[in-house]
């Protein structure tokens, strides 16, 4: 099979949770920064069809894409390494892999072959690469396979990956294997014995990696320079593809660790394409490291403080905002079911992130009516605008104003189902999802901020905001900033008299980049770095 593309297939092993996301994302900015058009991919061996059901508290935050995917949280890694935006299709679970088989199978697209592990399984994996790095354009199409090399979930996607070796050709193919060496205190000594094990294992299911990155403890990895001559004596490759690769301060200084620990001799012995260009992220590094601003703490109001990854895009989004306006960011977890007045008075500002269920809702709303009143900077994401709403509806007149899906009583359902909806709500798919255009209203303080009337971002909800209540929400304090073209649904809402409180159904988070702060998060550090 003839192809114009090189692919990457970045694996893991020892333990789950190693960095190949941000590993795999950081080589994909390496190969960017030579010039290179780069593409990224994931294939989990979860059998839910998407993220949309999985439990945030143990799998992180639900991405959308632009085109409305509900996905794994390392696709947000993907964009803001990169960038670029994915698609549905960037990311491939078993099990909307075996669905898309078994619908066709029903269908008779077989014609009564049986179907099989291989060819079929394997061969719609691989028409997934192929069918992405043509959509994209790419001269690199980088794949990551979820999971630890070794379980019993993934063998369908590492067996796809070493038969599309023999099918595109073994040099249009880099093989890297990320796993973690770890330091006994007891015996003073890193020990590889894991990593070996682990790429024995790989080897066993026929790769043989191109690269191993090792993941090693940051202050003893000066220590180590007989690790990368031992794995590559152990593991059949040479020493200079194994990169040393130390913890981090900041997953943005891993493309420039990459560099440092040796992955360019790989990489250019793979595709010679120049020397890649790390200035935006030296930039973005000195950036983190020189920030001399004074603290703001901000407190984002939220149900899931035991797993912060639920909440990556925001968290990620302020830290960027911070960066662009020189402020050291201090982030104050406020549990939602338990907040109070004085969480709220002891913090700068507050964000009230998207999020679904009855619990904590109280609190959000809470929070809302605390900054109204108070003049605190306020950022409210998706339900964040919701609560906020509902507080301004209460302030209003509405005393027990609520959302239909707390069980609204009759005539103060201030957020209701979506037209269309009714009868869907505990079913996936069924939501407003993915990219969604607004106008906002000329000279509001959420159009300054933006600096334009019609913008795009992703959505992810099912509820709206009633427009028979919009004038008791106006008593309360907010005022509509933003609507849908057709004007029937209200995507912005703004507290004319506070110095910022500004909330969106959507989720702007998931367009903040690391060197591009979005408007609303750059707004809301702004204004709390004031207070």
């Amino acid at each position: 099979m003839k192809t114009n593309t090189k692919y990457i297939f970045v694996t893991g092993g020892v333990i789950s949770g190693v960095g190949k996301g941000i590993m795999a994302a950081s080589i994909g900015a390496i190969l960017k920064a030579k010039g290179l058009k780069v593409s990224m991919q994931k294939c989990d061996p979860y059998f839910n069809v998407d993220a949309g059901l999985l439990n945030p508290r143990e799998h992180g935050e639900c991405f959308v894409t632009r085109d409305g995917a509900e996905t794994d949280l390392d696709l947000g890694h993907y964009e803001r390494f990169l960038d670029e935006e994915m698609t549905g299709d960037s990311i491939w679970t078993s099990g909307k892999l075996y669905k898309k088989l078994i619908d066709d199978e029903r269908a008779g697209k077989f014609g009564g072959k049986s179907v099989q592990l291989v060819p079929h399984v394997t061969g719609l994996v691989q028409q997934t690469f192929l069918d992405n790095a043509k959509h994209f354009g790419s001269d690199v199409h980088i794949v990551e396979i979820g999971g630890t090399i070794g379980d019993l979930e993934g063998p369908h996607f590492v067996e796809a990956i070493r038969e599309f070796g023999t099918k595109v050709g073994r040099e249009n193919c880099l093989y890297v294997h990320v796993c973690y060496v770890p330091w006994l205190s007891t015996s003073q000594e890193f020990k590889t014995k894991p990593a070996q094990n682990s790429l024995r294992d790989l080897r066993e299911l026929g790769i043989i990696p191109d690269m191993v990155v090792a993941r090693m403890d940051v202050d003893r990895v000066i220590k180590a320079p007989q690790i990368a001559k031992k794995l590559a004596t152990f593991c059949a490759v040479s020493e200079d593809a194994v990169v040393l690769m130390p913890d981090a301060k900041s997953v943005y200084e891993v493309p420039l660790n990459a560099v440092k620990g040796g992955v360019l001799a790989p990489l250019e012995r793979f595709i010679d394409h120049g020397d890649p260009d790390m200035s935006q992220w030296e930039e973005l590094m000195r950036n983190i490291e020189s920030n001399s601003g004074k603290e703001v703490k901000i407190g984002l109001v939220a149900k899931y403080i035991d797993n912060t990854d639920t909440y990556l895009s925001v968290t990620e989004a302020l830290k960027a905002a911070a960066w662009k306006v020189g402020a050291k960011l201090n982030t104050i977890w406020i549990d939602a079911e338990k907040a109070t007045e004085e969480d709220f008075a002891n913090v700068d500002g507050i964000v009230v992130p998207g999020g679904f269920g009855v619990r904590g809702v109280e609190g959000k709303i809470a929070a809302g009516k605390y900054c109204l009143e108070h003049n605190k900077p306020y950022l409210g994401l998706c339900l964040g605008l919701q609560t906020a709403v509902i507080a301004a509806a209460r302030r209003g007149g509405v005393e027990n104003a609520n959302s239909e899906e707390f069980d609204a009583p009759t005539g103060a359902n201030v957020v209701y189902i979506m037209e269309g909806q009714k009868g869907k709500e505990s079913t996936g798919g069924t939501m407003r999802l993915g990219d969604c255009p607004a106008v906002l209203i000329k000279g509001s303080k959420t159009a300054k901020l933006y600096g334009t009337e019609k913008v795009v971002e992703r959505h992810r909800h099912r509820y709206e905001v009633n427009q028979k209540f919009l004038k008791e929400i106006e008593k309360g304090g907010l005022v509509v900033s933003g609507v849908s073209p057709d004007g029937k649904l209200v995507e912005f809402v703004e507290a004319p008299n506070c110095d910022f409180f500004i909330a969106t159904q959507a989720h702007p988070e998931f367009k903040s980049r690391p060197y591009r702060a979005h408007p609303l998060f750059e707004g809301l550090l702004s204004a709390a770095s004031k207070k």
